[in-house]
């Protein structure tokens, strides 16, 4: 079964002899038809506005909201005219299954995709395949690449942990498992949040010397709320600096001072990042526009 696109940017693209850095966003699909409207129709024109490459739409565990994801990408491609990425995972899904997602993807005109593993429904526990399935990106991402017309690929990037994926048992492990990935046909490399910059500095160099040589992407995700924060980077193994962490603990239950640390530290890493010779930052925005409006404008400034 072979995907047919329309023409259109792909991720590897915006990395070709750019010597601007590319700015991303992502968005994750609301619970509720109003907050999915308030999301088409004020939050993605604001963020429209302030000139991301593209924007990439991620969904709920075990493909829960798949169908608005698709919705939003679409929205934001075809009425915005800004490029868009669905992301995919192997959660739940026969390989039939992933080609008729990928098919409505590329029948959207959507030509890039997030390819991941996906984390395990809630309460399953470790993750199982589906029988007819994947267990692994770089599966689904070799599956991709073997239905596609040889002219006309997807843009596909996949996940990167510069603190190690908490399921690997090192992180050179890991650094493996993100080579199988690229050898299977990635085209860049999207991080898992971090806050400690040079933890990402040591897992760049480490993946440079395994011989991976596409685009590393930093992704960030801008503090909003002390707690909220503290729950996420436990979910996915990032730590916070203890300086960091002791201003978050000053906030409590402030979400305004929270965001005001989370704006601040937020612009100091992404120029520390930008210095350092990153080819762009993925923000994790959280369905919000006025913080990552700050940071966009402070670091164009």
């Amino acid at each position: 079964m072979l995907f047919t696109l329309k023409a259109t940017m792909r991720f590897s693209d915006y990395f070709k002899d750019n010597d601007k850095p590319v700015i991303s966003f992502e968005l994750y699909p609301p619970k509720t038809e109003q907050g999915l409207q308030t999301l088409k129709k004020k939050i993605i024109p604001n963020l429209v506005k302030l000139g991301p490459s593209y924007i990439t739409v991620t969904y709920g565990a075990g493909g829960s909201t798949q169908g608005s994801t698709l919705e939003i990408a679409s929205t934001i491609k075809n009425e915005c005219g800004l490029e868009s990425a669905c992301h995919l995972t192997c959660v739940g899904a026969s390989s039939s299954e992933i080609d008729e997602v990928v098919r409505k993807i590329a029948a959207e005109g959507i030509g890039n995709i997030v390819v991941l593993r996906g984390d395990a429904p809630q309460g399953q526990g470790n993750f199982i395949a589906h029988d007819d399935g994947f267990s692994y990106a770089n599966e689904l991402v070799s599956h991709i690449r073997s239905n596609e017309d040889s002219a006309q690929r997807f843009g596909l990037a996949v996940a990167g942990y510069p603190e190690k994926h908490q399921e690997a048992e090192s992180l050179g492990v890991d650094i493996a498992n993100l080579k199988r990935k690229v050898d299977a046909g990635a085209d860049i490399i999207i991080t898992q949040l971090f806050y400690d910059n040079q933890a990402f500095f040591t897992y760049r160099d480490k993946v440079h010397a395994a011989g991976i040589d596409i685009p590393i992407v930093p992704g960030l995700m801008p503090i909003q709320s002390s707690s909220q924060i503290q729950r996420i980077a436990a979910l996915c193994g990032a730590r916070l600096p203890d300086d960091l962490l002791g201003r978050l603990e000053d906030a409590g239950d402030n979400d305004e001072m929270a965001t005001e640390i989370g704006t601040k530290q937020c612009i100091a890493q992404s120029k520390e990042l930008l210095d350092n010779g990153v080819p762009g930052i993925h923000f994790y925005v959280l369905n919000r526009s006025p913080q990552i409006t700050r940071i966009v404008k402070a670091l164009r400034v």
